[in-house]
């Protein structure tokens, strides 16, 4: 699954520079992420760097994007440019 920025963001700056996909982005109001290019960390570390940092807990999985650790890997390597 790809993660989604609830609205409880507080638009604090700490998530974006952490996501080495660069899936996140500032939206018209908080930030977001693109699930096209999130693979939540997958193929670049053990855990999403996003939640790891977010001081109000407002990133969940998107129940709207389901995929499975083998689809976030197949992402990863196309985002990277080995698929």
């Amino acid at each position: 699954m790809s993660l989604l920025i609830t609205d409880e963001c507080i638009n604090c700056d700490v998530c974006e520079p952490e996501c080495p996909n660069e899936a996140i982005y500032q939206g018209d109001e908080i930030y977001e992420i693109n699930p096209d290019k999130c693979t939540e960390c997958v193929g670049h570390y053990d855990e999403p760097q996003c939640i790891d940092v977010c001081p109000v807990d407002c990133i969940i999985t998107d129940p709207d994007n389901e995929e499975n650790e083998g689809q976030l890997m197949d992402k990863y390597r196309k985002l990277t440019g080995q698929a």
